[in-house]
């Protein structure tokens, strides 16, 4: 795979090839923004995050901002024609820290760039702690229309764990005050498998996350990553790692309360009440449509041709307050790479991937997963589509290896 790496000293040309630009417009065109700054530092996160402390005077949020509506501006440069953003998603980091006027602003500079699509989802994560009836109002009436909350658990010991500081009864509480505020589609994000969560902890978070009323919930197994105060604690054996069949028998409790409840997978971390409950703007990276990431450490994707900005604000703001592009690296996809990537994230969604993508060996791999009850054989005979069983959702990664070959 081709990766063209900026030394520090010299940007990245943010100019894209004629190839990339064909046909933009005609997919689906989303917007992220990366808001980097955060209250506290959870110990499992290792997103592009800082707290006040982690930084100096020149990362603050108005420096971040005025960085981000110069990039805002490069990128309407870069695409010529830049097309309407069918969605737009603010996230990080804790964007409900900029409070309701700063989120505000961040929607009026996209608006003012690209303009939104008829029916256009606009998204926001907030975290519980830092949101109210005023908040949302606020967002509400800025032009938001779907709000993500971070609830992870309803178990304090498992909050503790995760150095969440909320307490448990707030998400349910913040859901409520979103939808009071006239928010029709509200997310609840659920972690599972943390050290020392129970069953019966599960069962009363899934059991909060339905009392809430929201329609959509994410669930994402518990990953330690490298270079996190987590994973020092596994290493120090002050914590055992996450036990792979542990993780699979909470995915599956996830699946059976959350359907029972009207809530269908529609992507293998991912219930909706709806279709229109689903996350359009999600759905366009599982679906390898556009979109333009704005922020630290944002990625970035237009036909085919990928890019990333640096991660620290300090260094984005000022190389955009030079007239640079923000880009860190950037790689051309090949055919292959494109092949695989659409295997990979299409095998994920409901609907499936189609048959026709695949080679013959790919073909083969797929009848003998669904002969061994990884693949649904009647979506594939009635409906030439490789669709996961619920056992193969819990094996996605290895049938995806299988049927790229």
């Amino acid at each position: 795979m081709p990766v063209l790496r900026s030394d520090p000293a010299t940007p990245i040309d943010p100019a894209l090839p004629d190839s990339a630009l064909k046909g933009l417009g005609s997919r689906t065109f989303g917007v992220y923004v990366h808001v980097p700054f955060c209250a506290t530092r959870c110990g499992y996160c290792d997103f592009n995050t800082y707290t006040a402390g982690e930084l100096d005077s020149g990362s603050s949020p108005q420096s971040w901002l005025e960085g981000l509506r110069r990039e805002l501006e490069l990128a309407a440069r870069v695409l010529v024609v830049p097309p309407a953003a069918d969605t737009v998603f603010v996230g990080g980091g804790t964007p409900s820290l900029l409070g309701a006027d700063g989120l505000a602003s961040v929607l009026g500079a996209v608006r003012d760039v690209f303009g939104l699509a008829p029916g256009a989802e606009v998204t926001t994560e907030s975290n519980p702690e830092s949101t109210s009836p005023e908040f949302f109002a606020g967002i509400r009436e800025a032009g938001y229309t779907r709000v993500s909350l971070g609830m992870q658990s309803a178990a304090q010991h498992v909050l503790k764990i995760l150095d969440r500081v909320h307490t448990p009864g707030r998400p349910g509480k913040a859901a409520a005050e979103a939808r009071a505020a006239g928010f029709e589609h509200v997310n609840l994000d659920v972690i599972y498998g943390t050290p020392g969560e129970r069953p019966d902890d599960l069962l009363a978070t899934l059991d909060a996350v339905l009392a809430a009323g929201v329609d959509h919930v994410s669930a994402y197994a518990l990953i330690v990553e490298e270079g996190t105060a987590l994973a020092r604690r596994v290493r120090r054996g002050e914590l055992p790692a996450p036990d792979d069949d542990v993780l699979a028998a909470d995915y599956e409790m996830i699946d059976a309360t959350l359907s029972a409840a009207g809530l269908r997978w529609y992507e293998v971390s991912n219930w909706a009440a709806s279709d229109a409950a689903r996350c359009r703007h999600n759905l366009g990276y599982w679906r390898g449509d556009d979109w333009w990431g704005a922020g630290p450490g944002a990625h970035s994707h237009v036909g085919g041709v990928r890019w990333w900005n640096v991660k620290h604000p300090a260094r984005y703001a000022a190389l955009l307050a030079a007239g640079d592009s923000p880009a860190g690296g950037r790689e051309v996809l090949t055919d292959d790479d494109q092949h695989l990537e659409r295997i990979m994230l299409e095998l994920r969604v409901a609907e499936g991937l189609p048959l026709d993508v695949l080679d013959e060996p790919g073909l083969a791999e797929a009848r003998a997963a669904a002969a061994e009850g990884l693949l649904d054989p009647s979506a594939l005979d009635s409906r030439g589509r490789a669709v996961l069983t619920d056992r193969g959702r819990l094996l996605a990664d290895g049938v995806v290896r299988r049927l790229a070959g």
